[in-house]
């Protein structure tokens, strides 16, 4: 952070090594991979540079990575508003492909299924689901990168769950999966 605060040549990418990881793989689950990655690309210059710009912001060394991963959030989260607004005006229709290449077809369809429902999900709800169930992060941490309390967190989790679960129902490729995941809420 000193290094990052100084302007070191050196400290944007240690923080694109250290942490880089972990920010691509938020944006990932949260938006899905609709171009093969240049977007993706473009978003996570977007938080690093954010960063960089705000890090005189950050007091506590220790916050660096909770502090990383709410910037991911509220990018994607802007992202993701002006893709529904895009797709609203019928700029484009292309189903994002999200598995990687080395994935059966079974595969790649059910990815592409669950990155269908998220996109009908609202907001509100998708990134707190994505962020738990998708990156894996726990309750806190989820609540710490949405800028909620965990009671909020819980709610929409909850709602997010049962609309999963309600949509996931309409596509064949996932009943596998829900019914080892207790689907039949």
């Amino acid at each position: 952070m000193a290094g990052l605060r100084a302007g070191e040549p050196w400290a944007t990418p240690a923080l694109v090594d250290r942490h880089g990881v972990h920010v691509r793989r938020v944006l990932m689950r949260l938006l899905g991979s609709s171009d093969g990655g240049a977007e993706q690309a473009d978003i996570f210059q977007e938080v690093i540079t954010a960063a960089w710009e705000g890090v005189h912001r950050l007091n506590d060394p220790a916050a660096l990575r909770p502090w990383l991963t709410r910037i991911a959030v509220f990018t994607a989260r802007k992202v993701l508003r002006g893709r529904r607004r895009r797709r609203w005006l019928g700029f484009f229709d292309e189903v994002p492909e999200v598995a990687a290449a080395w994935a059966g077809p079974e595969l790649r369809e059910a990815a592409r299924a669950v990155y269908e429902i998220l996109d009908r999900m609202p907001l509100d709800e998708r990134i707190p689901f994505s962020l738990r169930m998708l990156e894996k992060l726990d309750l806190e941490e989820t609540a710490t990168a949405c800028e909620m309390s965990l009671a909020t967190v819980r709610r929409r989790l909850v709602r997010a769950e049962r609309r999963f679960h309600k949509l996931a129902r309409q596509y064949e490729v996932l009943g596998p999966w829900l019914a080892t995941a207790g689907g039949a809420r």
